[in-house]
C-alpha cells in the first residue's frame, strides 16, 4: 500500500532559474552528488534533471513544462499570493475553491520557469 509521496523529478531548461523560483516559494536546495540537485519541502523533495542531461532511468518523454503540481501551503493563500507578487511571479488564476486529496482547498495558480503549472493550496476546514 502506498502511504506518501517521497519525491518526483522535473526536467528543466535552467537549474538556477528553477532553484530561484522554488526558493521563493519556501523550498530549500540540496546538492547530493555529482551534478545532482534537489528542492526540499516538508518530508518530500523534487529532483531536478537538466534537459539533455537527464539521469537514468528517466521518463520516456522527459520534457520541461509537462507537469501540473499542487502543493499544500502553511498559512493563508492570500499571504502566498502576496509573496508571489513581491517576487515578480504572476498569478494565473485564483483564489479558487478546489477538491484536494483529503478535502476542500483554496488554490492559486502560477507557472515555474519551464511553464509547469504550479497550484498552491490552503486546506479548508
Amino acid at each position: 500500500m502506498i502511504v506518501s509521496l517521497d519525491h518526483f523529478v522535473l526536467t528543466v531548461r535552467d537549474i538556477a532559474a528553477t532553484i530561484g523560483f522554488y526558493e521563493r516559494l519556501g523550498m530549500t536546495v540540496q546538492h547530493y552528488g555529482p551534478g545532482r540537485v534537489s528542492l526540499h519541502f516538508g518530508r518530500q523533495k523534487i529532483n531536478l534533471h537538466p534537459l539533455g542531461g537527464e539521469f537514468e532511468p528517466k521518463a520516456a518523454l522527459a520534457m520541461p513544462g509537462t507537469a501540473d503540481l499542487c502543493f499544500l501551503i502553511d498559512g493563508p493563500v492570500a499571504s502566498m499570493a502576496d509573496r508571489l507578487r513581491a517576487g515578480g511571479i504572476a498569478i494565473l488564476l485564483g483564489p479558487a475553491e478546489r477538491t484536494g486529496a483529503t478535502g476542500r482547498i483554496l488554490s492559486i495558480y502560477c507557472r515555474d520557469p519551464d511553464g509547469n503549472l504550479v497550484e498552491l493550496s490552503e486546506p479548508l476546514a
